[in-house]
């Protein structure tokens, strides 16, 4: 089993920045990909970003290359995903994912509660 907690989400102007905490627990050594992954209302769950535990491989969708970042903190079980210049398309709820990667969400089988993240046209 692997708990995942999100927190960081919040209201935010264009062009402002947040920073998303997503703390592990459990068997996390056994799911070697974190990944971040966000839903808008309406529309089906989209990958953002992932990590993995062992190495520097990291992988984001293009609508957030240069503008997020996703890293971790193994010592504390903690992925990050640090998101400047946002836009109102980045409005959505945020969730951290756990699993055998990479980009697809069917390759997820631990999820957190996600956090909202709205940035007002």
């Amino acid at each position: 089993q692997v708990q995942l907690v999100e927190s960081g989400g919040g209201l935010v102007q264009a062009g402002g920045s947040l920073r998303l905490s997503c703390a592990a627990s459990g068997r996390t050594f056994d799911r070697n990909f974190m990944g971040w992954f966000r839903q808008a209302p309406g529309k089906e769950r989209e990958f953002v970003a992932y990590i993995r535990w062992s190495g520097a491989s990291t992988y984001y969708t293009d609508s957030v290359k240069g503008r997020f970042t996703i890293s971790r903190d193994n010592a504390k079980n903690t992925v990050y995903l640090q998101m400047n210049s946002l836009k109102p398309d980045d409005t959505a709820v945020y969730y951290c994912g756990a699993g055998y990667g990479t980009y697809s969400a069917s390759r997820y089988d631990y999820w957190g509660q996600g956090t909202q993240v709205t940035v007002p046209s």
